[in-house]
Parts: C-alpha cells; structure tokens; sequence
C-alpha cells in the first residue's frame, strides 16, 4: 500500500512543499494529493494590486501539477481527524473524506477583526482573491473625491494604502495606525516611507487606534471620526479555528504548535508551515505571519517529512527572518534587513532599484509555483521499510502512523 501525504491548502507553503515532495519520493511508494478550497493558484503578495484595478495573471492549479503526480482536490476542508487520519472535505462532488498516513497542514490565515464593530459588516480586505475583487468593484464605484481608509500600520495596511493613491490619484486615502506606520524600519527607512506617503497623497493618521466602523465613516478610541466611504481592513491575520477543533495542540493563536522540524507536537504523522504554523524562530520567538515564513517552513516541514520516510538524518533549515520587502506602488519600495533579534539594521534599500527587487521576488515566486518541481534531484527517493522510531508514541499509545504505515 503506498503511502498516503495529504497536503491541505495551495498557497505559497502548500503548493511550494507538493512540488518539492514529488520531486523527492518515489510514485511507487507515495502518493500525494493536494486539497484547495479553489482551483486557482493566489499570488497573496499582489491581492493589493488586483484589489487597485490592476490585472494580475491566473495559474490553474491542474496545469500547475500537470504530470508531476500531484493529485489535486478542489474541495473545501471541514474537518480533521487526527487519531483516524482522515480529513473532511465538501466540494462541487458533494461531500467526501480521504485518508492519509502524513498529513501537513497549511491552510494559511485570513484578516482578523478583533471584535470590532462594524469590522466584518463594513470594512473590506485583500487576504482573499474574492474580498480583493469586492474591493475592486467597490472602489471602481467611487467618483473623483471620494474617500478611502485603510486601517493597520502593518506591511499589507502600507502596501495597499500606497498601491491605492497610485493607482486611484482620484481618491483621497488615508492610513490609519495604532502606532506610527513603519515603527520597526531604520530611522532612514521611515522618511523614505514618510515621503513616499507624502508624495502620494496619503493621508496618516498616527496614533489612532479605530474602535467601530460604519457604512461611512470610522470612530477612533478618542471618538474622532474619520470619513471613509470605503474602509479596508488590514490590522492582523488570524487562522482557522479548524485545527484546534481538531484535538491538535494549538497556541493561544489557533496555530498548529510544532516542533523544531514543523511537526505537530500532539500528533507526529501531522506536519504544518505557513502562517498556521506555531513556530519557533532561530531567535527563540514565533515567526511572523508572512510570505517569508511560509517558505521556510515549508522547506524544513518537506525535508522532515522526506527525511523520516525515507530513513535519512532529518536535516535543519534556518528559520531565521532576514527582513522586508515593501512594495510603495509599481515604481518605489523599501528594502529593510534585520538582524538575529528581528532589529533594523541601519542600511536599507528604497526607491526604484528596491521595487524592481520586490518585483523580482514576485516573478521568481510566480515562476516556482507555475514549475513545481524544476530544479531538484531527479533521482526519486524510495521508502523505507523501517519505521521511525525516533519519535515518541502518539497520545493514544500507537507507535508513529507516519512510520508504521511507511513500513506497509
């Protein structure tokens, strides 16, 4: 019987680790099937783009694992079992369960509310390609004059409040921030930012903490109110409660607590990257949710997991945060790197040369997924008939399903 990887969600961490597995185990011992909520590849980094009235190429996800032996289900996951090994999925085919002997978990995040009022009935948000093209269409509604408040003073909150001015001179937009936008950049970073705004028209309001949004306008905590015809949404991601509801260990978060190999600590043939990962960074705090974790993790959860199979020493990726890159519209960006402690160091990168990087990030990223397995050994890596018996017993007291079943 071949053994069964299951891998949940086609993001960046997903689709980056199915391609790597297919390149690596052997298809007369394994077989991998991918679950995606939607049949299309999302390009997350550029939502702000699309969301601005710009187009933004689509890769199916079939013509993405097109001969490499990926199976692709187009199904939405509502359920995970981890002492049966079974996940629950529903889709155009109605509903169904599939089975797995290794399950990694990487169903990433979605915009967090916080409980504020009027957030979810109101605001809009690009973590989504469907929110995105709400954005876009609400926004293609608006006439000259007309106003736009994006809230959060985080990466995604800065790049689309700066996409939108250029994009839309048209508008008046504004960023709200709980603190100051950029608070973590070098002190040289943030007046590039600071000037970037100011050369766009973006209008900053620091300090400013929204507590309610309405249909026009949002209140701040201080009971100023500011106008907005449209508000979008960016103060913070949030995951699924699906894996807590799970019975995996999870972090006050709702991400999946892993070990040093992005293997669940309660459950050991589960595995999770991306953003729905609980994980340990090299300088003892979790990652950031970001692009940059996702592909990370995924690199240390797909050699783990190759690793364990096949009866090889599981090696180490670095999880370390090497910075940020931020996209200031199509011609300006900042690229700020950091040190061990995630602190700015002095230099950074900024203006045009930075956006053709970032701009290159984002075609190589593109070009990774739409080539899935270019550029690994093409020697096929078979199972072992041992099982791993380096990892303790699962909660239940059976040994690790992950190596009992390698060794069927």
């Amino acid at each position: 019987m071949k053994h069964r990887i299951v891998v949940l969600g086609a993001g960046y961490a997903g689709a980056f680790a199915a391609g790597n597995l297919a390149r690596r185990l052997s298809p007369a011992d394994t077989e991998i099937t991918v679950v995606n909520a939607v049949p299309d590849f999302v390009e997350r980094m550029r939502l702000h783009q699309l969301a601005s009235g710009q187009d933004i190429a689509s890769r199916k996800l079939a013509d993405v694992f097109a001969g490499t032996g990926v199976r692709l289900r187009v199904a939405r996951v509502t359920g995970v079992d981890p002492d049966r090994g079974t996940v629950a999925v529903t889709g155009e085919d109605g509903d169904g369960e599939l089975a797995y002997d290794t399950l990694l978990y990487t169903l990433g995040s979605s915009v967090a509310h916080h409980g504020v009022p009027g957030a979810a009935e109101h605001a809009h948000d690009v973590t989504g390609v469907s929110s995105a093209l709400r954005l876009r269409e609400r926004l293609a509604g608006l006439g000259e004059g007309g106003t736009v408040l994006v809230v959060g003073e985080g990466l995604t909150g800065i790049e689309t409040a700066t996409e939108l001015a250029e994009s839309r001179p048209d508008l008046s937009v504004a960023l709200a921030a709980r603190g100051e936008p950029g608070a973590w950049l070098s002190p040289k970073a943030r007046r590039h930012l600071r000037r970037a705004f100011d050369r766009l028209g973006v209008t900053v309001h620091a300090h400013t903490a929204i507590e309610a949004v309405e249909p026009t306008r949002a209140i701040a905590a201080d009971g100023t109110s500011v106008p907005a015809d449209v508000t979008v949404w960016s103060a913070g991601f949030a995951v699924h409660p699906l894996a807590a509801a799970s019975g995996l260990e999870v972090a006050g978060t709702g991400q999946i607590v892993v070990d040093r190999t992005m293997r669940s600590v309660s459950h050991p043939d589960v595995y999770a990257a991306g953003d729905c990962a609980y994980a340990i960074g090299e300088n003892g705090r979790p990652l950031p949710m970001s692009c940059a974790s996702a592909g990370i993790t995924n690199m240390q959860a797909t050699a783990a997991i190759v690793a364990r199979l096949t009866g090889g020493e599981v090696p180490t990726t670095a999880l370390k945060y090497q910075g940020n890159h931020i996209s200031l519209g199509r011609r300006d960006a900042i690229i700020q790197m950091v040190d061990g402690d995630v602190r700015p160091k002095s230099w950074y990168l900024g203006g045009r040369t930075a956006a053709r990087f970032k701009s290159g990030v984002l075609k190589g990223a593109g070009w990774g997924i739409a080539h899935p397995t270019f550029g690994m050994p093409k020697r096929k890596r078979r199972l072992t008939t041992a099982p791993d018996l380096t990892t303790a017993p699962d909660p239940a007291g059976a040994p690790d399903r992950a190596g009992a079943r390698a060794a069927a």
